[in-house]
């Protein structure tokens, strides 16, 4: 009998929400990718998994309801989700589903497997990886993918239609300091419409119209099209922070006075408090460095429009993708925190919890906030 979960009428609907609304961060939509490129050169040779099943799925940070905890062996509060498409054409017919690292998950990739076992380990790494990011948004995951040597198509990395349609006007104000300003002998009249130039960073169009931006950094068509992805990418955390920020200080004030609804052991209150205290000091120096590593952005980019220093702007993209690590695991975490807090405890309601489950939640919040050291750019 399959351990693979089928489908309701109810996970339908959630499905074909989840294909047009879901945030970049949440889901990775293998589905999407393989509608829109399947017939790509880029798609076809450079696959993200090897199983054709797979390498259709849609990969989900999931928070897990309370009779699914059981099934990953552990308390957690969100879990990595595959949902498998009976049909990735039509996701009306419906999917499977299972938990990486569930119970009886390696017979689950068993059913999933190309058959081909080099293949399969590779695909069962990947998972591994996936399950350990803080989030899904494709410029921390490009990084840690390029970490262990993987190296799938650019295609397999783009926002969701959801967030590039959110963060469109952002976009925009951040490239009108480019709009009009000229760079030795380079005609950039083609930039007179901002809308124009951000519809092309958001697409990763590394295109004709983009010729002049390309002659006036002085780059190769290949390490021009690399950068328009990472210069994306810093305008993705940008608007990520700027959303962020205002739920932040609500969330870690709530966190900081919330109190079980039942009596805690002596144990078990001293460890709550210094939680509490050390999930403030790192939800807000995640904050900071976040922010610090974006003024290496912003002055990169204020050299390139306000001090006429394109070469100081191209050896920045060409170093960046070193600090998408940095800024994804960061932005993740956080944003991990405020939206598992808010769904847990919505705003306004009077929050009630057992002295087991804020145990086990703050030592979650604990566990997502513990970073590895990064090398990054001086300040």
């Amino acid at each position: 009998m399959s351990l693979l979960r089928t489908n309701s009428n109810r996970s339908v609907r959630s499905l074909l929400s989840l294909q047009s609304g879901a945030s970049t961060a949440r889901a990775l939509n293998l589905t999407a990718t393989w509608r829109k490129n399947q017939r790509e050169p880029g798609y076809i040779e450079s696959p993200f998994f090897r199983s054709p099943v797979l390498n259709r799925a849609i990969i989900l940070k999931h928070r897990l309801r309370a009779d699914e905890i059981e099934l990953l062996g552990s308390y957690r509060t969100t879990a990595t989700k595959v949902i498998l498409p009976l049909d990735p054409s039509d996701l009306r017919v419906g999917a499977r589903s299972f938990f990486i690292y569930q119970t009886g998950y390696r017979s689950l990739l068993e059913e999933v497997a190309t058959g081909d076992l080099t293949a399969d380990r590779r695909d069962e790494t990947l998972l591994h990886i996936l399950d350990g990011l803080p989030s899904l948004d494709p410029f921390l995951m490009r990084e840690r993918l390029r970490q262990e040597e993987f190296n799938p198509d650019r295609c397999y990395f783009n926002l969701s239609e959801a967030d590039s349609a959110q963060m469109f006007e952002f976009v925009r104000r951040e490239l009108r300091p480019l709009v009009g300003m000229s760079f030795d002998d380079v005609d950039v009249r083609m930039f007179e419409k901002t809308d124009k130039l951000a519809q092309k960073i958001m697409a990763n169009a590394a295109d004709a119209e983009l010729e002049p931006l390309r002659r006036g950094l002085n780059m190769e068509k290949a390490a021009f099209e690399e950068g328009i992805f990472c210069w994306k990418g810093f305008i993705y955390y940008k608007w990520t922070l700027n959303k962020l920020l205002p739920q932040v200080r609500p969330v870690s004030e709530e966190i900081a006075s919330i109190k079980p609804s039942d009596k805690p052991t002596m144990e078990d209150k001293i460890y709550m408090d210094a939680a509490k205290e050390r999930l403030e000091q790192s939800i807000d120096g995640a904050i900071v460095t976040v922010r610090n590593t974006l003024k290496v952005y912003d002055k990169a980019y204020r050299d390139l429009t306000h001090n006429g220093k394109p070469a100081a702007f191209r050896e920045f993209l060409m170093k960046a993708p070193s600090l998408f690590y940095e800024l994804g695991e960061r932005l993740g975490s956080v944003d991990h925190i405020v939206s598992f807090w808010r769904y847990r405890f919505p705003a306004g309601a009077r929050p009630k919890v057992s002295t087991e489950d804020l145990f086990d939640i703050l030592a979650d919040f604990e566990a997502s906030l513990s970073f590895e050291p990064h090398h990054h750019f001086p300040r």
